[in-house]
């Protein structure tokens, strides 16, 4: 089980790099500046949402070289989590509103929301684990990806809303996301209101993981992502895989995929280098690659 969900990784994303782009790297621009900056140092990708002046909103174009920016070599050894973050006091408003009127047409505002449920469900897809440092307003589409991915490190000055309601659209594609973050009758609130929450209130129920001081935010979000980068890739990623996977499941069939898997963890070389390195009271070496102890 452990070699195909790597090798469902490694096929998926192959796939998806080969019919988006040709070259090794590639950053989607408008005009001069990126709508995405995209930076790799020791394992750590971060990604930034780089259109303030139109509150970093999830257009197509937005989408799509967000999308580039997270496939580009996922599969490789170097990387290890992805950190993505937003320049200027907003994180993410949400769709572009002007690509949904009327004038754009049915078959535009369909690849919108197609383009957006394919980014946020790759966050969860892809073997890596993928924080989100929020430092300020996100909002509709923006709370989506703060609640598709897998941490979530906010400022104390983070608010969280999906206010498409009081501009006649429902947030029926956040609430995919949202809906499973936070309980239901906190995410019927926010659907059926619009009012921002807290980043305190997004703790208690459970939509972000630590809420920290805006000066320690990125300090915070940094020692996580080294912690990760100190563990071996491949066990995570067929830990993250799980996680997912049983989340989906009724109890007792979740225990049956997850049991299953901690004996495919243990076969693992890096599982057996974990446990020997634990009896003799020494640091781990990992190999970082999927390779089998035993059979």
């Amino acid at each position: 089980m452990a070699r195909n969900l790597m090798m469902s990784f490694v096929g998926l994303h192959k796939l998806q790099r080969s019919l988006m782009w040709n070259e090794s790297r590639l950053y989607c621009h408008t005009g001069v500046n990126p709508v995405t900056l995209t930076q790799q140092h020791n394992g750590i990708r971060r990604i930034t949402l780089n259109n303030p002046k139109k509150r970093n909103a999830l257009s197509l174009f937005m989408l799509e070289s967000l999308r580039k920016s997270i496939l580009n070599e996922v599969d490789s050894e170097d990387l290890r989590v992805i950190v993505i973050s937003a320049n200027g006091p907003v994180f993410s408003s949400g769709h572009d509103l002007k690509e949904l009127t009327s004038a754009q047409g049915r078959e535009h505002h369909t690849q919108v929301f197609k383009t957006c449920s394919e980014v946020m469900s790759l966050i969860q897809d892809i073997p890596v684990p993928v924080i989100a440092m929020v430092n300020g307003v996100a909002t509709a589409a923006g709370c989506q990806l703060v609640a598709s991915c897998d941490i979530v490190i906010a400022s104390e000055k983070s608010t969280f809303a999906t206010p498409g309601v009081n501009v006649g659209l429902f947030c029926s594609t956040p609430a995919v996301a949202i809906g499973r973050a936070v309980p239901r009758k906190v995410a019927l609130e926010m659907l059926f209101t619009g009012t921002p929450i807290s980043a305190h209130d997004a703790l208690l129920h459970g939509l972000v993981s630590k809420v920290v001081p805006e000066n320690r935010l990125e300090e915070e979000t940094l020692a996580i992502a080294q912690r990760i980068c100190d563990t071996s890739q491949p066990v995570v990623a067929l830990g993250k895989a799980t996680f997912y996977r049983q989340m989906a499941q009724g109890r007792d069939a979740a225990y049956a995929i997850a049991s299953k898997v901690m004996v495919d963890n243990l076969a693992l070389r890096d599982g057996q280098e974990g446990i020997r390195a634990f009896i003799e009271k020494r640091k781990p070496v990992w190999s970082h690659k999927a390779e089998k102890a035993h059979d």
